[in-house]
Parts: structure tokens; sequence; C-alpha cells
């Protein structure tokens, strides 16, 4: 705030009378008789008069537009009742969306921790609202650590395999288990931008795994309407492209994929179209058919009750496909192309 200091109501007179009329260091002559000063009294006034209303027009000039070091609160500019505008890049104002209700809010996960270079979006859409979205990032970082536990069998259904494996990686040593989670937090921000509770069978918070097993029934305990595995494959040098797998028909033991072949498939369809119209990538051409596979080995389909499909992103073996999987930018459009399946096959019938 701006001080303003008062100054006298006229100009200070070197001249001016005492209370008698008498000048300072002077007396009055005889017989002379006193007059008031009254025309310099009047000056003062008349100037003053002058420029108050001067100085009033030029301070509200000022406020109106505002000083160098001043701003007006975003909710007053806005007006009574309009929410202040939202800070750039698109964040909430809100601090902690979970703060209110204690659960889980869209694009949350279960005990899981957000990556800060994916803060957790603030819906902006009602389209997934609702819905709920599993995203399971293959494999995990801390696997190569922990082979005694991942080595470990586990039921399929069908066959016992391996708890979960290390995964592969580019020449270069970016592993499959780093890209699948960077991929997984870009489309969880778009799916919870849409309205949608994305669950992370993992969240990088894990030493290892989980096993195979334990990853379908995260997807079936969260009831997931849709759920995708994220992976990229290690094939031959020589080969290059992205391909989908979806389950196969297994009714054995713990397995009985059923009911979710037929919804699979066209979650399958959607993701490869998608897919490859987000990043250009080409279908496998050494693994699959037009991008497509069926297979009835692995227990993360076979022991699923939602609709489930994997996605091989890419062959990290392969110098073209590395560089692309490599470049976060690429990966950003990985990310909105699973987003885009996912959303069109919880939208559409």
């Amino acid at each position: 705030m701006t001080r303003t200091t008062r100054r006298p109501a006229g100009p200070i007179d070197p001249d001016r009378t005492d209370p008698d009329g008498a000048a300072p260091g002077r007396t009055r002559g005889p017989g002379r008789e006193h007059r008031p000063r009254r025309s310099k009294l009047l000056r003062s006034v008349t100037v003053l008069a002058v420029l108050a209303p001067l100085g009033l027009a030029g301070w509200l000039g000022w406020r109106t537009v505002g000083s160098p070091d001043r701003s007006v609160p975003a909710a007053s500019a806005a007006g009574p009742g309009t929410p202040a505008a939202a800070p750039p890049g698109g964040a909430s104002p809100t601090a902690d969306p979970t703060a209110a209700t204690g659960t889980p809010a869209p694009g949350t996960t279960p005990g899981g921790t957000a990556d800060p270079a994916f803060p957790l979006a603030v819906p902006t859409s009602t389209a997934l609202a609702g819905r709920t979205v599993l995203l399971d990032p293959g494999h995990n970082t801390g696997n190569s650590a922990h082979t005694a536990e991942i080595n470990r069998k586990v039921d399929i259904g069908n066959a016992r395999k391996e708890c979960d494996t290390t995964g592969t990686s580019t020449n270069s040593g970016y592993s499959e288990a780093e890209y699948s989670l960077d991929v997984v937090h870009r489309a969880r921000a778009i799916l919870a931008a849409r309205g949608a509770t994305v669950v992370l069978v993992h969240d990088g918070d894990r030493p290892w795994g989980p096993c195979i097993d334990e990853r379908a029934r995260i997807g079936n305990t969260a009831h997931a309407d849709a759920a995708v595995s994220v992976h990229g494959d290690g094939g031959p040098a020589n080969g290059s492209g992205f391909h989908v797998i979806m389950p196969a028909k297994v009714v054995a033991g713990k397995a009985d994929t059923a009911a979710i072949v037929d919804p699979s498939h066209r979650l399958g369809l959607l993701l490869r179209d998608s897919f490859h119209a987000a990043t250009g990538e080409p279908y496998a051409d050494y693994v699959a058919s037009k991008g497509l596979d069926t297979r009835s080995d692995l227990g993360g389909l076979n022991l699923s009750t939602v609709p489930k499909v994997f996605i091989e992103c890419g062959n990290m073996r392969n110098p073209a496909d590395a560089r692309r999987m490599t470049d976060p930018q690429w990966r950003q459009q990985a990310a909105q192309g699973i987003a885009d399946a996912l959303t069109s096959f919880l939208t559409t019938r």
C-alpha cells in the first residue's frame, strides 16, 4: 500500500504573521491598521481546489491499469462465483483430489506412488466416468536381483510357468521394464483425464514381480472393464514391428477364458489399429499375422476374468525399433494409441 504524506493546506509564507498580526522580528507601526492577508489565503485555496480533482483522477487511473508491482487476484478478476484460472499445464489448483473422500480418485493406484513426471490428472472429460481400466507394466526392474522368487513356478490353469521373467532390453541397456512403466504412466494420465479409474498392477513400488497369476488376479479383483499389459519384445535383430496378443479359449484348472475371448478380440483389433495410427509403427514382420496373435500359454491372459490383451510395442533388439522406443515423444504416441483404443472399446459397441 502506498502511503500519502499530508501537506499543509497552503504554501508556507516566510512573511507569515504571528497570532497578533505582526511578522516575526517586526512590530506594527503606530497608527497602522491591521488587515488580514486575504490575498495569499485565497490563492492557496484556489490552488488546492484545482489540484485535488486532478490528483484524484490520476490515482483512479493508476488503480485501473495497475502499478508494475501490483497484481489483481485471479478470483477477483474472474468475478464473483467464477473459478480461478487453472495453472499452466492444466494442473488443478486442488492439492489432493483424494483428501475429501479417502478413496482413490480417478487415475490413482491402490497403494501406488505417482511418477512426478506424470502427475495424476484431474478429469477434464466424463467420457470414461464410472469405468475402471487395468494397466499392467510388464516385468519389473528389480526382477534380476530376485531370481529365486521369479523362477518359482505358478499355476496358470493349463500349465505351470515361472512367476515372472526379467524381460528384454535394447542393446544399449534400456530395459523392457523401464519402457513399459513409462508408457503406462503416460497412458494413465490420458485415461484419468477422461474420467477413468486406472488401476496399475504395480507402480515401480515393488522390489520384484508381481507373479503372472497375481497380475491377473489384480485386474479381476478390481472388476476392470478392460485391461492391457504393456511390453517390448526381444525378437531377432532383423525383425521389427509391433503385435497384439489376445487370449485363446482355455478352460482348464483355474483358467476359464470362455467369457472374455470375444470382447478381448474386439479390444485387440481396436488396439492394433489405434496403436498403428498413433505411432506409425508397422505390424511385426517376424511373428503374428497382420499385427495380431492368439496364445494360450500366458498366465496373465489365461487367468483373467476381464477382457485383456497384451501389446508388444516393438522389437527392442531391432535398431530402428529401439531408436523409437527410447524416444520420449514416441512413447507418448504409444501411450496415446493405447489410451485411445481403451476409450473406443469402452464407449462403443
